[in-house]
């Protein structure tokens, strides 16, 4: 069976790609970074998401040997040109929460119309072979944000973000519900048919593989 690491700590990505895949009928063993030596993780410098996935997918193949799978997710609201981007897990600052990055974001927003409140969550996703392959894809939810926060599930801006074609926010469905119409969740399953078209002719081990 082929090792496939997801390059986060974050125990529950790494079970998701395994469902993910499973459900798609392919047999893989699914690691999280915890399960391999530490190694000096890059700072995400890159000024786009696609840029962020790659440096983690990259420095995972070189320091496990195995075939990776990274992703850098975000938040993009129109009337902030885009912003958070790709700093909203730290739009607070160096001492960044999701209740004070969720606080800010209320506060830049107030007074303004609920029509003026678009945006979007993006996910990024890279895919890096030993051989040297690279594969990005993206994937988006719309929506609109609230300024009243509500439901306690999902984590990050979820309690102010509603779905296009929903009512309720992020924070008030269920994970399954959420899985089903997320970024992440359509990038996860995106990526699905390159991973197991790689797995299908990945070298055993002590073998190579001939790229076209």
């Amino acid at each position: 069976m082929s090792i496939v690491v997801v390059a986060t700590h974050n125990a529950k990505k790494a079970a998701e790609l395994h469902r993910v895949l499973a459900a798609a009928g392919v047999d893989a063993d699914v690691r999280g970074l915890d399960a391999f030596p530490a190694y000096p993780e890059p700072a995400e410098t890159e000024r786009t998401f696609e840029g962020n996935a790659l440096l983690k997918a990259r420095a995972a193949v070189t320091h496990t040997g195995h075939v990776a799978v990274a992703d850098d997710s975000g938040l993009e609201v129109d009337l902030l040109n885009g912003m958070p981007g790709v700093r909203s897990a730290r739009w607070s600052g160096p001492e960044a929460t999701d209740q004070r990055n969720l606080d800010l974001l209320l506060a830049q927003l107030a007074d303004t119309a609920e029509a003026e409140r678009t945006g979007r969550f993006v996910c990024a996703m890279a895919l890096v072979t030993p051989e040297g392959e690279e594969h990005v894809l993206r994937r988006t939810m719309e929506g609109r944000l609230v300024l009243e926060p509500r439901g306690t599930n999902g984590f990050g801006y979820d309690p102010m973000f509603v779905t296009e074609g929903n009512t309720v926010t992020n924070a008030e469905l269920t994970p399954e519900q959420k899985d089903a119409i997320s970024h992440r969740g359509q990038a996860v399953r995106a990526m699905v048919p390159v991973l197991r078209d790689y797995l299908a002719t990945a070298p055993r081990p002590g073998e190579s593989r001939d790229l076209p």
